[in-house]
C-alpha cells in the first residue's frame, strides 16, 4: 500500500479534526443505526487516544464511535478515490454514507478502502467503529488465563494486558482522502547494492490493471541525475540505475536521494510517484551488524508513542521533540518498541540517519492452545503489513518480529520459524530477529540472524545490588555467545526512577541509582566485541496500567519524563555517548568508540 502523497496528479483531503463520538458499551450503534449519525454525541480530537481525553472513559477499552462529516472536491470523482487511516486501535468498522466498506484488525498499521462506489458529489458521512477490548486471540494479547508455564504476574494490571503499558484505544494517526489517478501506481519496491565505488538501485514497479504504459524512472540527488524508461508488461516495470562514486546513507552522513516514476500514455505523465532512496546495504558478519559493509555500534533506546491528554495519537512536535532530545544525548538508533511507529517518525529517522530496529506489534505472545492458530495468523498479517509498508526505507536496519514471548514452550520456535522464514522471503535484504527476556533458552535464537535480550539484572532481580546484578549480566552474555556465536543488542536495560528523588550512596528508584545502573551495565557490554549495540529501556517514562509495582500507572524507567525533562541518567548519557570528535557546529552524533 503506497503512501498517500500530494503532487500534481495526486492529492490529500485530510480529514483530521473534531469528529463527533459516542461509546457503546451495550454494543447498540449497529443495531440502532448510529452509522446515520449520533444519538448523544461529544466532540473528540482526531487523531488522539479517547483514554487520555475524557477523564471517564480512561479505563473504557469497548465499542465507540466516531462519526465525521467531509465535503467532496468537484472533480474528483472522475479519479480513483480511497479512504486511508493510518492507525485505528484495536480494530475498526467502517461505513460510508450508511454503506459498510470494511473492517480492519490491529492497532498499528494502515488500511484503505476504495470508495468510488459510496461517495457522493457535496456532503458525506463517515462512520467509525473502534473496539479496544483486550482478549487473548488478539495480538497483542489481552485478559490472559493465568498458566505457570507463560510466567503471567500472579497479580495482573488493571486493565489486564500481557504486556507493560497502557493500551490506548481510538483513531490514533491521520485519516484522509486520497485521489490518485485510474490504472496508476499501485505499488513501489527499491532496492540498492554496492560494489567497489559504484552503486545499482532496483525498482519494481506494480500498477493497477490498465492498457499500454510505458513507466519513466527519474534518480536525481548528489550530483546524479538520470532517466530511464521502461515498458510496463503485466501490470509490472523493472528498472536498474547505476550510480558512480554514490553518496551512501549512514548514520552520520544519511544521503538521500528521489526516486520518481512516471506512468507515460501516448507519451504523457498521467501518474507520478517519488520515493526517497538511501544507497546503503545491511548485513551480518563477524559478530556484527555492518552497515555499507562497516561495523555500527547500536546506542539508542526503546520508546513509547506516549503523551500526556494525547496518548498515543499523533503529535508531530512530539516526534521532533523527541528526536531533538535523542540526538542531544548522542544516540544512533531504535527499536520501534512494541509496534510500528507512525510514518511521520520514520520519515524523520530516514532524514536524520538514525538506525531502527522495526517491530511488529507481537508483544506477549504465549503459547498455549487457546487461541494459538488465530494468533499465528494475526502475527503473519501484520509482519507482510509491516515489511510491506516499510521496505523502501534506508533507516530500517532489521525487523523484529516480536519483543518478550512467553518462549520457555517449546512450541515457540515452531511458531516463530514460518514467521522468520516469510520475513526473509518477503525481504531478504534485512537481518530478522525476535526480542527475548529468555535467554539461553530462547530456542527461537538458533535461526535468527542476530540477538536480542531484555534484561534487568540489579533490579527485577538482585534488587538494590547492582555489583551481583552486573555480575549475572557479564556471565549471561558469555553464555549466549558461546551457544549462539551471533551478535548481541541488549535491547532493554535500565531503572525506575521518580524524578527529584535522589539517594546517597545510591538506592532504587533515586536517579543517582539509574545513572550508576545504566553506566555500569554499558561498561559490561563494552568489554565485550561481540556486543553490537544498547539500547536503554526507556527514553520516556510512559503510561502503563495500574499495579502495585506502577507508581501512579507509569513506568518510570525513562531517561526523560513523560513531559521530556531529562533526569541525571541522560546527562550521563550524553556525556558518555558523544564521541570527542563532535563536530560543534552542526550538533551532528558522533559514534562513542568501543572499548
Amino acid at each position: 500500500m503506497l503512501r498517500p502523497q500530494s503532487n500534481e496528479v495526486r492529492q490529500i483531503l485530510s480529514l483530521d479534526g473534531f469528529w463527533d463520538f459516542q461509546p457503546d458499551p451495550e454494543n447498540e450503534g449497529t443495531r440502532e443505526g448510529w452509522i446515520g449519525g449520533l444519538p448523544s454525541p461529544r466532540p473528540i480530537a482526531v487523531p488522539a487516544s479517547w483514554n487520555d481525553q475524557l477523564t471517564e472513559l480512561r479505563d473504557y477499552l469497548g465499542p465507540a464511535w466516531y462519526v465525521t462529516h467531509f465535503i467532496l472536491p468537484g472533480d474528483w470523482q472522475k479519479d480513483a478515490l480511497s479512504i486511508r487511516f493510518d492507525s485505528v486501535s484495536y480494530a475498526a468498522e467502517v461505513w460510508l454514507n450508511g454503506e459498510r466498506l470494511g473492517t480492519h484488525e490491529g492497532g498499528h498499521l494502515p488500511f484503505a478502502f476504495h470508495v468510488n462506489g459510496n461517495i457522493r458529489a457535496g456532503d458525506n458521512l463517515l462512520a467509525v467503529r473502534v473496539d479496544g477490548e483486550l482478549a487473548p486471540d488478539r495480538v497483542p494479547p489481552g485478559n490472559v488465563p493465568a498458566d505457570p508455564q507463560d510466567t503471567f504476574p500472579s497479580s495482573p494490571p488493571f486493565p489486564n494486558t500481557s504486556y507493560d503499558f497502557f493500551p490506548f484505544c481510538g483513531i490514533h494517526r491521520p485519516v484522509r482522502l486520497c485521489r490518485v489517478p485510474k490504472e496508476g501506481i499501485a505499488d513501489v519496491r527499491i532496492t540498492t547494492a554496492i560494489e567497489g565505488h559504484t552503486a545499482t538501485v532496483n525498482v519494481v514497479l506494480e500498477c493497477e490493471p490498465g492498457g499500454s504504459r510505458m513507466a519513466r524512472v527519474r534518480l536525481t540527488g548528489h550530483g546524479h541525475d538520470s532517466v530511464t524508461d521502461v515498458p510496463v508488461s503485466s501490470d509490472r516495470a523493472f528498472a536498474s540505475i547505476t550510480v558512480a562514486q554514490p553518496a551512501l546513507w549512514a548514520s552520520e552522513t544519511p544521503s538521500l536521494y528521489d526516486c520518481e516514476i512516471q506512468l507515460l500514455r501516448g507519451g504523457e505523465a498521467f501518474d507520478s510517484y517519488t520515493v526517497p532512496v538511501g544507497i546503503r546495504t545491511v548485513s551480518i558478519g563477524a559478530n556484527r551488524i555492518l552497515l555499507n559493509g562497516q561495523p555500527v555500534y547500536l546506542k539508542g533506546f526503546g520508546r513509547h508513542e506516549d503523551f500526556p491528554v494525547t496518548g498515543r495519537g499523533l503529535v508531530p512536535a512530539v516526534i521532533v521533540r523527541d528526536f531533538d532530545i535523542m540526538r542531544w544525548v548522542g544516540a544512533n538508533s531504535f527499536r520501534t518498541t512494541h509496534y510500528p511507529y507512525s510514518e511521520e517518525m520514520m520519515d524523520l529517522a530516514d532524514r536524520l540517519g538514525f538506525l531502527v530496529i522495526d517491530e511488529t506489534p507481537a508483544v506477549g505472545l504465549y503459547f498455549s492452545g487457546d487461541g494459538l492458530a488465530r494468533r499465528s495468523e494475526l502475527c503473519a498479517r501484520f509482519t507482510r503489513e509491516l515489511i510491506e509498508r516499510d521496505k523502501n526505507r534506508p533507516s530500517v536496519i532489521a525487523w523484529s518480529l516480536a519483543n518478550e514471548p512467553h518462549s520457555r514452550r517449546p512450541g515457540a520456535a515452531h511458531f516463530f520459524r514460518p514467521l522468520v522464514d516469510m520475513a526473509r522471503s518477503l525481504d531478504p535484504s534485512r537481518p530478522v530477529t525476535i526480542v527475548s527476556q529468555v535467554g539461553v533458552e530462547e530456542e527461537s535464537f538458533a535461526f535468527c540472524d542476530f540477538l536480542c535480550l531484555n534484561r534487568y539484572y540489579g533490579w527485577y532481580t538482585e534488587s538494590g545490588r547492582i555489583d551481583e546484578g552486573c555480575r549475572r549480566l557479564s556471565e549471561e552474555l558469555d553464555a549466549l555467545h558461546e551457544k549462539f556465536n551471533k551478535p548481541i543488542l541488549l535491547s532493554e536495560f535500565g531503572a525506575d526512577t521518580i524524578a527529584g528523588v535522589h539517594a546517597q550512596p545510591p538506592e532504587m528508584f533515586s536517579e543517582e541509582y539509574q545513572a550508576e545502573f545504566i553506566e555500569r551495565s554499558i561498561d559490561i557490554l563494552r568489554g565485550k566485541p561481540w556486543v553490537a549495540g544498547e539500547h536503554i529501556w526507556n527514553l520516556c517514562d510512559f503510561k502503563t496500567g495500574q499495579a502495585v509495582h506502577r507508581v501512579g500507572g507509569m513506568n518510570l524507567k525513562g531517561v526523560f519524563t513523560r513531559d521530556r525533562r531529562p533526569k541525571m541518567a541522560a546527562h550521563m548519557l550524553r556525556r558518555l555517548w558523544r564521541s570527542e570528535t563532535l563536530d560543534a557546529s552542526t550538533d551532528a552524533v558522533g559514534r562513542f568508540p568501543l572499548r
